[in-house]
């Protein structure tokens, strides 16, 4: 159903309501309407990477693997099955008249924050540290998940609006001060796409202020959002949010102040329980009923539009959808998208027929919490590393395992277990032909507030280091002297370089979901080579880092770095050899010439808008293997410039071992503008610097790859 439809059914209906049904339909739980036939319905429901916390589903690798997959494709046909299984589960359980929380259609995702800082513990709920990329993923996943049916397949909510990436511990006091220039070059880049480009359907605020503003009550956003960029769905508060404006940002005095604060700012739901007041704010003449039925217009146009009270085509969808075999084939080949190969000294991929003895150590090795990140679903069956090499060799090859030590930060608990482990891992590695050591974290390291065992952070990361017992581990394994792969599983930046400078191989695995463990075993015995890049930086040390509070750019992420990184943002080897053999700038206006069309006659031809680069690609490699090329973009002669060269467009292409290929990006118009001081994007004539290949053009990945980008001057 069309929005304007939707609207006028749902104006319709709300007219009819009494004042105290308009506002009792402004909580996520909200009731039953039995007189108008309005069933209950609960609004949240989360996403992320699976349906979450509603039993059974497809648990696909954690947001920030789908990030370093730089596969707008998958993202999107991932987040249709998510779409899918969320209707098979909605169809099952209304049915049986169960409208709880969980169970409903408007899921709270995807998370397009900027991951700004390593030690935020929710980053790994996001798409990385770049707007291009994190913009782009999030249009593929809303459009996903919403579909482009008569009917609204499924609801899908763009958060946190918009400046939120930590500190976890002071969220619900914290004020984010951004300036001009970073809201409109960086924090507010990925929810205008979402709104404009993929029409989400939702936008949550965050808990914390925006520049003296709670989020969820800021009329600078909401004329952002309504306003300037033409929002038309519904706005819903982050959960309990609203309580914090009286009890810990204090701008209000008490919960009817901040009900009517929130609503009147435009904040049609709340998740949590102070929208109780808005009828106490009704009567004390701090809210309009005008005000209440125009929230609850909105949140029953998004109703309408996903057929709740008409039916749709999705009503036959069922329950077997759930983890089906091609779901969970899916949920496979993104992980093996995922993975990012930092080091390799040939020892990858490993030849099971020379191998007798494979050791496997570290206490991510048969981890199911280490495949999983955080809002997670339930699988039926969770292939551990352990698990998927075992299954991969079969009676083969003999795996040895010893978990060496345990995930904690705990240096006493390092001591009192912690020997014997140590023990049994020098006999493991000494007794293998190989070791693959397993290390990192899960979320009960880094992750949320109140939902980590690390109290001290509330969910974020103190440092890069890996917890001391797992150090300690490495250098024991390594004083073995046995060729070794050192698998990571982590959600973020973690210091690496002991890592890679002792072992011969070292691989990021993120959080890779249900399936890790078979795509890693694929990976390692060289089925599919793997072909991820790091959506974020991997800094030497926090040294170089602002603090932690400090929500200016300056110094953060590779757009604004000045020092070298340890493994740099879009860096990822494979086992091919993918190199750049020619690339060629095509503006809009050349292409429909008729010596373009004829030079170009067997390549796809791009959509209108935007500059087009053609880049031509050859495997110079002995592995067939899917590459990501990838386009940066530096303005040279204005203030206003991001400091370095930018992503702004990317695509996978798959070569066969000496093969040839064509691949096609399209620059947005964007690309070729500045942010000003104020805040203002213009476009300033002059010369751009546009680089073309499968990494950024900094020095550290020149030096770690051995290749240049190709380099294209462009002048607007």
């Amino acid at each position: 159903m069309r929005r304007e439809e939707a609207r006028r059914r749902a104006k319709e209906l709300v007219s009819r309501m009494t004042i105290e049904e308009k506002a009792s339909q402004l909580r996520y739980d909200a009731p039953a309407v039995e007189r108008l036939g309005v069933p209950a319905y609960n609004w949240w429901n989360e996403a992320l990477h699976g349906v979450a916390r509603a039993g059974q589903a497809t648990v696909f690798p954690q947001a920030i693997g789908l990030g370093a997959t730089f596969d707008a494709a998958l993202v999107g046909e991932i987040a249709d099955v998510i779409a899918t299984e969320g209707r098979a589960k909605y169809n099952a359980y209304s049915a049986r008249g169960d409208r709880d929380i969980y169970k409903g259609l408007t899921f709270w995702s995807p998370n397009v924050n900027i991951f700004r800082d390593p030690r935020w513990g929710r980053g790994h709920e996001t798409y990385g540290e770049d707007p291009c990329l994190t913009g782009t993923l999030g249009v593929a996943y809303v459009k996903g998940l919403q579909g482009d049916g008569e009917t609204m397949k499924a609801a899908a909510c763009a958060k946190h609006f918009a400046v939120h990436s930590g500190p976890e511990a002071i969220r619900h006091e914290f004020d984010a001060e951004a300036s001009a220039k970073d809201m409109e070059e960086t924090y507010l880049v990925a929810f205008q796409r979402l709104v404009k480009e993929a029409n989400v359907e939702a936008v949550m605020g965050a808990y914390n202020r925006v520049n003296g503003e709670p989020a969820c009550a800021s009329r600078v956003l909401q004329e952002k959002l309504r306003g300037e960029w033409g929002f038309e769905g519904h706005f819903v508060s982050d959960c309990w949010a609203i309580r914090d404006f009286h009890e810990n940002h204090l701008v209000t005095k008490n919960a009817t102040e901040s009900a009517a604060l929130a609503v009147n700012t435009g904040c049609d739901l709340n998740c949590g329980n102070t929208y109780l007041y808005i009828m106490k704010a009704y009567q004390e003449g701090l809210v309009t009923e005008e005000t209440i039925t125009e929230a609850a217009v909105r949140l029953f146009t998004t109703r309408y539009m996903l057929g709740l009270f008409d039916g749709s085509e999705y009503d036959q969808i069922s329950y077997l959808e759930v983890e089906s075999p091609e779901h969970l084939a899916l949920a496979e080949k993104a992980a093996e998208e995922s993975f990012v190969l930092l080091k390799n000294n040939g020892i990858l991929p490993l030849q099971k027929e020379k191998l007798t003895t494979i050791g496997l150590i570290g206490p991510n090795m048969n981890s199911r919490a280490a495949l999983i990140g955080n809002y997670h679903g339930t699988a039926s069956r969770y292939v551990t590393i352990q698990e998927g090499i075992q299954d991969y060799l079969g009676e083969d090859v003999r795996v040895l395992t010893s978990v060496g030590c345990d995930l904690s930060r705990d240096r006493s608990e390092m001591l009192s277990v912690g020997r014997d482990r140590l023990s049994e891992a020098r006999t493991v590695a000494d007794c293998s032909d190989v070791v693959i050591l397993c290390v990192g974290l899960d979320e009960t390291l880094e992750g949320e507030e109140g939902d980590t065992g690390n109290r001290d952070a509330s969910g974020d990361k103190m440092d890069l280091q890996l917890p001391q017992a797992q150090r300690e581990l490495m250098e024991t394994v390594a004083a073995c002297g046995k060729p070794t792969v050192l698998l990571l599983a982590a959600g973020s930046d973690i210091d690496l370089s002991y890592a890679a400078e002792h072992f011969d191989a070292v691989m990021v695995l993120w959080y890779p979901g249900c399936q890790g463990g078979s795509a890693a075993a694929k990976v390692l015995f060289g089925d599919v080579s793997p072909s991820g890049k790091l959506p974020v930086t991997f800094y030497e040390s926090l040294e170089e880092m602002p603090a932690f509070t400090d929500y200016s750019m300056r110094g953060r992420t590779y757009r604004y770095m000045s020092q070298k990184a340890q493994f740099p943002f879009g860096y990822g080897l494979t086992y091919g050899k993918v190199e750049m053999t020619g690339a060629e700038i095509l503006p809009e206006k050349e292409l429909l010439s008729e010596d373009c069309l004829a030079k170009n006659q067997d390549r796809e031809m791009p959509d209108s808008g935007g500059v087009t680069i053609l880049a031509d690609v050859i495997n110079r490699g002995s592995f067939d293997t899917q590459e990501v090329v990838q386009v940066y973009v530096k303005k040279t002669d204005s203030p206003d410039a991001v400091p370095n060269p930018q992503l702004q467009a990317f695509a996978r292409i798959f070569l066969k071992a000496g093969e040839s290929g064509h691949v096609k990006l399209v620059l947005p118009l964007e690309a070729f503008t500045v942010v000003d001081a104020e805040g203002m994007r213009k476009e300033q004539g002059g010369v751009y610097e546009i680089y073309v290949g499968c990494s950024q053009p900094d020095e550290r990945s020149i030096e770690l790859t051995g290749i240049r980008p190709i380099k294209l001057l462009y002048e607007k």
